[in-house]
């Protein structure tokens, strides 16, 4: 049987789409959000909430507006590229308010737990259990369950690795606490650990620190969010002509992109050189981590050995005394508390769910994990394409393999993925941005055609090929085509210089003079010569100068 009432489980970026598919496959969908707010981890939240995602003041996201955007919703033309979070709760909102997604959302509401019905067998229905802050628990039954909590909720804060953590006597905490650089003034800081989060706090504490040491065990690629000439470095490189080079030739790729990253700074010389290939993990994406370690604000170190008083000693022998704080960038611990513990299991590091999505061994298809995923891209767009197809499957418009040919296909790809990728406890799992996409997006017959596309309608086809591989290419055709989608693309361009247009600068004039002090440079020069190899008179040729001048 179909699945009519399906229950969203948070109100973030992948939950909000996960509604709006549900709406265009005419699902009810009725959205439980724990937090007082929609937005999910872009919410800024003055004091963290325990088992929600928190930011810190001063972010600003990674991947350019056009390249985050869902596929039918652009964004303002006048919001910056890289958007700051409160930048990005605007477009969220626009988004929930043009599709009338908020009245399908329970805010303040908590998923307690989702188990199988007796019948499950026979009907695929879920008993979803939900408590209001004012401690009132309320049972529902549901014929379908998406789970869009993300993967930012729990902390990993592994003290046992540090010996002699108990005797520092300075201030130690996560990552996930921090939230600006108030109070930490004139501070000796310890930052370990080398993620996004850790690359920007230490960049934020280091404009008021006395000194930041950022500790990292492996390194990373450091990549800034504008390329040559300006532009959104995701939007100028993520292609599918791109795309298919890498696949083409992988090793020249890694090596030429390696070698453009080393030059604005070297990466060895900065210490910051990894062991892995670029595309084996998802890069620091950081503007100013570079000119913090030329500045000396920011000094690179190697891991954290142990801890002694105040003072922290690193794997190199090197102490750095008198250590006020220690900020833990170690990422994230991930489980779904609220499923059935058979529903998580693990396949490597990842979960053990079917194009990241479905759980194999489910007798009905009708809970799909949204969101829980890592690639070389936003994740917006990911998660909306994994709703769409998850949609689709719950109405029994898409049918999916038999479990066993499901848990070949997991294990398949779970190899790979650990051949290609530097896969662990903190970095599950990783997808290829494009194909990825493209896999669900054929099921669900949204691809773009684009031999089609090179006959039919060649301008966007280039576009499509060779420009940015924005999310709008999956709204040209198929179920939830949007007719926007050609001039969508076809406009990228200009909702990406819209923004820098805030003191337009005027195309330089030629002026006569210009023109004449050319013309005076040119003559001289034969007047010169004329006078030295042809041995003319000199009055003669200043004559000839004179009647040149007067014509101009």
């Amino acid at each position: 049987m179909a699945a009519q009432r399906v229950a969203v489980i948070g109100a973030g970026p992948s939950g909000l789409t996960s509604i709006k598919a549900c709406l265009e496959e005419g699902l009810e969908p009725t959205c439980f959000e724990s937090s007082y707010d929609i937005g999910g981890l872009w919410k800024f939240k003055e004091k963290p909430e325990p088992g929600r995602a928190n930011i810190y003041q001063s972010v600003v996201i990674n991947s350019s507006k056009e390249m985050m955007s869902f596929s039918d919703f652009p964004p303002p033309a006048e919001l910056p590229n890289n958007m700051h979070h409160s930048e990005i709760m605007i477009y969220l909102r626009l988004y929930a308010q043009a599709f009338n997604l908020t009245q399908h959302i329970h805010l303040q509401t908590t998923v307690i737990s989702v188990r199988q019905r007796p019948d499950f067998a026979a009907s695929g229905q879920w008993e979803v259990e939900t408590e209001k802050t004012e401690a009132s628990r309320q049972m529902h039954v549901f014929d379908a369950v998406i789970v869009c909590t993300g993967h930012f909720t729990q902390p990993h804060l592994p003290l046992t690795d540090f010996p002699g953590i108990e005797s520092f006597q300075g201030r130690y905490f996560h990552s996930w606490d921090y939230r600006s650089a108030e109070g930490l003034e004139g501070k000796r800081v310890v930052v370990i650990g080398i993620g996004n989060s850790g690359g920007d706090i230490a960049v934020d504490i280091s404009r008021v620190a006395e000194k930041v040491y950022l500790s990292t065990r492996s390194g990373a690629w450091v990549i800034g969010r504008v390329a040559p000439g300006g532009l959104p470095a995701d939007i100028v490189r993520v292609s599918r002509m791109g795309n298919l080079i890498r696949k083409l030739f992988p090793s020249w790729t890694n090596k030429t992109l390696e070698k453009k990253l080393n030059a604005p700074f070297d990466h060895k010389l900065y210490g910051l050189q990894p062991k892995h290939a670029f595309f084996a993990q998802v890069p620091v994406v950081n503007d100013d981590l570079p000119a913090r370690i030329i500045s000396g604000r920011v000094q690179v170190k190697p891991n954290v050995k142990e801890f002694s008083g105040s003072s922290v000693i690193f794997t190199d022998g090197s102490i750095i005394d008198k250590v006020d704080v220690v900020v833990f960038a170690t990422g994230y611990n991930y489980g779904f508390p609220f499923l059935p513990a058979a529903l998580q299991a693990k396949c490597g590091y990842r979960l053990c769910l079917y194009k990241h999505i479905f759980h194999p061994t489910l007798t009905k298809p009708t809970l799909a994990v949204v969101g829980f995923i890592h690639g070389f891209g936003a994740i917006n767009p990911l998660a909306e394409m994994q709703a769409r197809w998850a949609t689709r499957v719950f109405k029994g418009l898409i049918t999916l393999p038999t479990d066993k040919i499901m848990m070949k296909e997991i294990e398949k790809d779970t190899a790979e993925m650990h051949q290609k990728h530097a896969c662990s406890e903190r970095y599950p799992l990783y997808v290829d941005y494009i194909p990825y996409q493209d896999s669900l997006a054929e099921q669900v017959g949204a691809r773009p055609n684009i031999p089609w596309l090179f006959v039919t309608d060649p301008k966007l086809a280039l576009q499509v090929f060779y420009g940015p591989a924005t999310p709008y290419q999956y709204r040209l055709t198929g179920p939830g085509r949007w007719a926007g989608a050609r001039q969508a693309i076809l406009t990228q361009w200009d909702r990406v210089i819209q923004p820098f247009k805030t003191r337009v600068v005027p195309e330089p004039e030629t002026k006569p003079s210009s023109t004449l002090s050319i013309i005076m440079v040119f003559s001289c020069a034969a007047l010169l010569s004329s006078f030295v190899y042809n041995k003319q008179p000199l009055s003669s040729l200043l004559s000839y100068y004179s009647k040149s001048l007067s014509k101009l």
